[in-house]
């Protein structure tokens, strides 16, 4: 026992070094309550053309199945809340890609963690993920104590908010595991109320294909004319159901160079939005995510807004 609580103290402090905002441990076990759950949106087509939600459902709930022998998932969460925003007068990006893509600068830092259990604890077998598999990230990261699942979805926890990415570790080893922490959602209704597309149908159930998000990334046909006028300028991904949610008060900017915003980002107008060229859209977002809906999707989603 005194080595499991020994190894996990080693965990959470090499992850407070390297950046992580919090981490917590889970037993590596079958998501019970969230089984029904992801079925039941599956079959009301919520994730519309995102069809790759429905690929690996039992690995979705079972990281033994992904992990051979895994017995503990280490959930970490990195803060992205930018100092800065943008211009009023601009068409709005989701602040989690004003910088780098966070797939790659979250990776190097577990690839640097996962290198410390090797070298401090031993062998360990394990895979690191970033949105990168079938894993239910923020379920894992409410097992692990991180937070709860607000009414929008997202993880919220009441010291920081919601403005952060969440990654895993799947291991092969034992640790010591965390409890999970009660929902503070209360009678608000912030998140249902703003949306302006509908989407979160009810607490807790977002239909990904009403979200803006979902039209102006992941949707590659043209975005229906019924939700014309219902996107509040957001260009790529959307904000509103976290910006309204009284706990992100208590959001603070984060700490990752590499998740600062090209300056051009920060001042461009709607009228530079609408003249984009080709060589400034790859200068701007150079490493970041926007660069997922392509130059030719982002002009759409301009097009779409003007």
């Amino acid at each position: 026992m005194k080595n499991l609580s020994n190894h996990t103290s080693l965990i959470k402090s090499e992850a407070k070094r390297l950046g992580f905002l919090s981490c917590g441990i889970s037993k590596a076990d079958f998501l019970e309550e969230e089984a029904p759950r992801l079925e039941k949106w599956l079959q009301s087509n919520m994730h519309g053309e995102m069809q790759y939600m429905e690929n690996h459902f039992d690995k979705r709930l079972d990281p033994r199945l992904l992990v051979d022998g895994s017995k503990s998932v280490i959930s970490l969460l990195l803060n992205y809340f930018p100092e800065h925003s943008q211009n009023t007068d601009s068409y709005k990006v989701s602040k989690y890609a004003y910088g780098q893509d966070y797939h790659h600068v979250i990776k190097s830092k577990l690839r640097q963690l996962q290198e410390f259990i090797s070298e401090k604890i031993g062998e360990v077998n394990g895979r690191a993920f970033v949105d990168s598999a079938p894993v239910l990230d923020k379920a894992w990261a409410a097992k692990s104590g991180l937070g709860w699942i607000g009414k929008h979805s997202n993880l919220l926890t009441q010291q920081v908010g919601s403005f952060y990415f969440i990654a895993e570790l799947i291991v092969d080893m034992e640790l010591e595991y965390d409890a999970p922490v009660t929902d503070h959602c209360g009678t608000c209704t912030a998140c249902l109320d703003a949306c302006p597309t509908q989407a979160i149908v009810e607490p807790y159930i977002v239909d990904g294909s009403k979200c803006i998000s979902y039209f102006t990334i992941e949707l590659k046909n043209e975005i229906p004319t019924t939700v014309q006028g219902q996107f509040d300028d957001w260009m790529f991904g959307c904000d509103i159901c976290q910006d309204v949610c009284p706990w992100n008060k208590f959001s603070k900017p984060h700490s990752e160079p590499l998740f600062n915003p090209n300056p051009e980002l920060l001042s461009m107008t709607k009228k530079d939005w609408e003249e984009i060229t080709e060589e400034v859209f790859k200068k701007v977002f150079q490493k970041s995510a926007v660069k997922r809906t392509k130059f030719s999707g982002l002009k759409r989603n301009i097009s779409f807004l003007k």
